[in-house]
């Protein structure tokens, strides 16, 4: 809805806003990919506690008898306060656009750094999940685009620069982190770029 109508913010709270028409269809499109890839193997799926994505995660239509699943709060949207004012977040959106993503924080919200701190935590707490021999092997996380890459920022170690020169993935859009022969997970397809990314001089 916020995509559709950025008035919208100024009279509901973020994580209250449903999808549209377009995103409910958009979600269960994804489904049947989504449904292949699994087959008949049991799932741990997470998802944000955000209206949106609960409602994405049920128009996959999974079979929920092979998945177990559980509200996250840590795989959150980057907060943006309280109720916003459109012409504010629409200059807040301009400073970060100039300042960075990753370090720019919104007044009485977050910057891409806390995101990325949260993210870190749940995935100290899946590692240790993946110790019960009961866990599925596959994983689902139902989330929002910039805890998408900043979750994969994490996982590849990628750093700031690398970050910064991605776009978000589309409404819908997935990731699959493939298990290589070598014991390493790679993307399945890589994050589109605006730009090349500067480093800093750090090297690996």
């Amino acid at each position: 809805m916020g995509n559709v109508d950025d008035t919208v913010y100024e009279r509901e709270p973020d994580h209250a806003l449903s999808l549209t028409e377009t995103g409910f269809r958009q979600a269960e499109e994804a489904g049947p990919p989504l449904r292949a890839i699994f087959g008949d193997e049991q799932v741990s799926a997470y998802v944000s506690p955000y209206r949106r994505t609960h409602q994405t995660f049920r128009a996959l239509a999974l079979d929920r008898e092979r998945v177990r699943v559980r509200e996250e709060p840590r795989l959150r949207e980057q907060d943006w306060g309280n109720w916003q004012d459109r012409d504010d977040v629409r200059l807040q959106k301009a400073y970060r656009d100039a300042y960075g993503h990753f370090f720019y924080r919104f007044a009485q919200g977050e910057s891409g750094a806390d995101v990325y701190d949260r993210v870190g935590a749940f995935l100290e707490s899946l590692w240790r999940s993946f110790e019960d021999p009961g866990h599925p092997p596959n994983v689902l996380i139902v989330t929002h685009g910039l805890t998408m890459r900043l979750f994969c920022m994490r996982w590849f170690h990628w750093t700031v620069a690398d970050f910064e020169s991605l776009s978000n993935p589309g409404n819908a859009e997935r990731r699959t982190l493939l298990l290589g022969v070598d014991g390493r997970y790679s993307l399945d397809r890589p994050f589109e770029r605006w730009c090349v990314p500067e480093p800093y001089g750090v090297t690996g």
